[in-house]
């Protein structure tokens, strides 16, 4: 009625040196440089609405590390937009990069990664005083 298992159980495969599995640290790396690429994508954005070299510097730090964490491949970056002045997308875009830098921040503190830890520390710093100003919040 059934056709036979013709190959071992993934679950049985578990305890044998066959199976491909990650460390750790391995997976924390992963999750870094996902979260640090992000924010990375968010402060392009950024740098096309609000040009400034504080964001261009960060920019390049954030490259870096993800460089870094992904054993020297670069991420893919897209170009900056030219600015519109559309400031509740501005907003909007801070409490994003607010946002992912915390959980950049989290998986890094796991790591003991203290470059990445300082580098989203900063940014979370940085977006959340960009937040605050008078002409980025809507009442």
């Amino acid at each position: 009625m059934y056709e036979p298992i013709r190959t071992k159980s993934v679950h049985a495969m578990a305890g044998t040196a066959d199976f491909p599995h990650r460390s750790r640290e391995e997976e924390l790396d992963i999750q870094l440089a996902g979260h640090l690429a992000a924010l990375l994508a968010v402060t392009d954005e950024l740098r096309g609405l609000e040009p400034s070299d504080e964001l261009d510097v960060a920019a390049e730090r954030l490259a870096e590390q993800v460089t870094r964490l992904r054993d020297g491949r670069p991420p893919l970056r897209a170009a900056v937009a030219v600015a519109t002045g559309r400031e509740p997308l501005a907003a909007g875009l801070h409490q994003r990069a607010h946002a992912l830098a915390g959980r950049a921040l989290l998986v890094a503190a796991s790591r003991a990664d203290t470059a990445a830890a300082i580098l989203a520390a900063e940014r979370m710093d940085a977006h959340a005083a960009t937040a605050e100003t008078p002409a980025l919040t809507s009442h």
